[in-house]
């Protein structure tokens, strides 16, 4: 008991010494906070954290209630490849900042925190999910930027969940130019065939539900496409969480 109690306190000390050098500072804007992987009061009521009512497909925010099962005009048009997406937060000036400094700013510390926002948003999806695959990097952009941030977001999210993340599930074969720029159409032409599942990893997919994880939905295109290919492969059904969504892409 007494060297429990010895861990537990020098533990303590630590976290306390390092909180002294190295003090928590804010997710989004770098002021000083209590805890490590939050945001201070002024960055948090600028985000605006998607809820419902909204598309019992893709997830799109309703502005009135529209009743159980309601469906948006994309998805009521033509049901898109996957089953279900959620998201965490609206994609605008108030999480931009958070977005760009995880993917670009190696603001990877933020995984963890991003990672239990995913799993309150998925929470309706993850009973009906047994395994958690990121959206891939092409091998060169991998390199560049020396991480894949959808594969951080799907292994916090695992973790979270307690459900088994297999970040290396899917690949990409070529590498597409960037899709910030692009319209829908254009999206959709620029991904297609870009993925492909892993040889290795094909016994994992068959009858398999497959979380796919990625950092922001934009117009659907990537995955799309990456839904198309695991059901191809056998995938049973594929959700989808994104740390952010666009709520009105360009044309």
């Amino acid at each position: 008991m007494q060297a429990g109690v010895w861990r537990i306190r020098s533990r303590d000390i630590l976290l306390a010494a390092l909180g002294a050098v190295l003090p928590p500072r804010c997710l989004a804007c770098g002021e000083i906070v209590d805890l490590q992987g939050t945001l201070c009061p002024g960055c948090w009521t600028k985000l605006s954290f998607l809820q419902a009512p909204w598309c019992m497909c893709c997830g799109l925010p309703f502005e009135f209630d529209a009743g159980y099962g309601a469906l948006c005009g994309t998805c009521s048009r033509q049901a898109p490849v996957f089953d279900r997406a959620r998201s965490v937060l609206a994609y605008d000036d108030g999480s931009r900042p958070l977005l760009l400094a995880f993917k670009h700013g190696d603001a990877t510390h933020a995984a963890a925190t991003y990672g239990g926002w995913m799993r309150r948003a998925a929470a309706e999806l993850l009973p009906e999910s047994d395994l958690v695959a990121p959206v891939p990097l092409h091998r060169l952009r991998l390199l560049r930027r020396k991480y894949n941030q959808a594969g951080l977001l799907a292994l916090a999210l695992a973790k979270s969940a307690g459900l088994p993340a297999v970040p290396d599930l899917l690949v990409r074969r070529r590498a597409t130019r960037s899709q910030g720029s692009l319209g829908r159409s254009a999206r959709v032409r620029n991904v297609r065939g870009a993925f492909a599942v892993r040889p290795s990893r094909s016994p994992m997919v068959a009858g398999r539900r497959v979380l796919l994880v990625d950092d922001v939905f934009t117009t659907g295109a990537t995955v799309e496409e990456c839904a198309r290919v695991l059901k191809r492969a056998g995938a049973s059904t594929v959700m989808v969480v994104t740390l952010a969504r666009v709520l009105r892409p360009a044309a």
